[in-house]
């Protein structure tokens, strides 16, 4: 199973992220868990410097922008 865990503080562009990744999960179906993590301290640790940001099993794939469908499909298919 996969884990992508979205990194942001709840601001527009955080919420579209979190769009943008579940439009393409509910795509693939099961096997995925999705992650929201709001808390500055846990942003912090996970070493995100700008949100909103997207991990795929721990690493974080995109930063400070929000990431493009084709390339969270490419995530699910690695």
């Amino acid at each position: 199973m996969k884990t992508i865990t979205i990194y942001g503080t709840g601001c527009a562009k955080c919420q579209q992220a979190e769009q943008v990744v579940r439009q393409v999960v509910s795509e693939f179906g099961d096997g995925v868990t999705i992650e929201k993590v709001a808390d500055y301290q846990a942003i912090a640790q996970a070493g995100v410097m700008s949100t909103p940001a997207v991990a795929m099993d721990g690493v974080v794939r995109v930063a400070g922008r929000l990431p493009k469908a084709s390339e969270v499909k490419e995530w699910l298919v690695e």
